[in-house]
């Protein structure tokens, strides 16, 4: 433990935060697309679908780590492939995370084969699995940032209909709405944006990132605008911070990323049922309240008849 505490300094901290400059900026950049992406994921209540997408994603990777290729293309493809793969097997029976139970354990075994055939070095192995957001360069910076925007820009373009389809799909139908062409595009938003994320925190804990954040939202405001806005500003801090942590100590990104995130929702959670206690308490007051005035009501005419009798 000691020699734990002992790795952590501010030593040089500025210096080593010109050298991730560019990681927190793609790092911030996905955790907005992360908060935004992820209220949709918890409407549609497509969690687990995610962990499914990012298993693939962590095959392609992999496969595309084994054949010299770059790995950022190849997860992409990969978790692209599978989310729409998955939104349309599930087009007709709607079991979305069955189909994505059946597909998440192959991809992760396709991964963990290409892995072991591969015979370079371990850290780039544990860096598919735990994010390696810290050795982007300019040209990774620039094509993870310009991802994300697009991301977050066809979202907003669809907001209207896509928070119908997400909320009540039957509803949208009936109004005309193309539910299974937005489910479709969602999807392969979804896969994009799982692709991307992995590349910060990791096949293994992407829900932190894409999951998290928006469950903490949604436990505090049921608004979908302020649900959003405070799911983007907490995907931001999560991974943002988690860098800023790291550069104190010798511990990886990620579990900084993934503790922020948790300690977040926990908040969230703590207020969220604060604040529903009171609104429990005020409405049982209110209720005594018209008891009160109602037995009172009820009681004059009785006083009245009892002074004329």
């Amino acid at each position: 433990m000691d020699q734990f505490l002992s790795s952590f300094t501010v030593e040089d901290y500025w210096r080593l935060f010109d050298l991730v400059r560019n990681s927190v900026i793609t790092a911030g950049v996905l955790g907005l697309m992360g908060g935004l992406v992820g209220v949709f994921i918890m409407l549609r209540r497509t969690a687990l679908v995610v962990h499914g997408i990012a298993e693939v994603s962590f095959a392609g990777a992999a496969l595309a780590l084994l054949l010299g290729l770059d790995v950022v293309a190849g997860s992409a493809v990969g978790a692209v492939v599978l989310a729409l793969l998955i939104g349309g097997l599930s087009l007709k029976d709607k079991d979305t995370s069955g189909v994505a139970g059946v597909l998440m354990p192959f991809g992760l075994g396709l991964g963990i084969l290409f892995l072991s055939l591969y015979d370079g070095r371990s850290s780039n192995k544990f860096g598919l699995l735990t994010g390696q957001i810290v050795g982007v360069d300019d040209v990774q910076t620039q094509t993870l940032v310009t991802g994300a925007v697009l991301i977050m820009a066809v979202l907003v373009l669809v907001w209207r209909p896509m928070l119908f389809a997400s909320v009540d799909p039957q509803l949208a139908r009936a109004r005309g709405v193309p539910v299974n062409a937005l489910s479709l595009l969602f999807m392969g938003l979804l896969g994009g944006a799982v692709a991307m994320s992995v590349q910060v925190v990791g096949a293994l804990l992407v829900l932190s990132l894409l999951v998290v954040p928006a469950a903490a939202a949604l436990k505090v405001t049921a608004r979908p605008v302020l649900a959003v806005g405070l799911s983007m500003l907490f995907g931001l801090i999560s991974a943002v911070g988690g860098i800023m942590l790291a550069l104190t100590g010798e511990v990886p990104i990620s579990p900084y990323i993934t503790t922020i995130a948790f300690m977040i929702y926990l908040v969230c959670l703590a207020a969220g049922r604060g604040r529903g206690r009171r609104r429990r308490r005020q409405a049982a007051q209110m209720l005594d309240g018209d008891r009160t005035s109602g037995s009172g009501a009820a009681g004059a005419p009785t006083a009245a008849a009892s002074s004329r009798g």
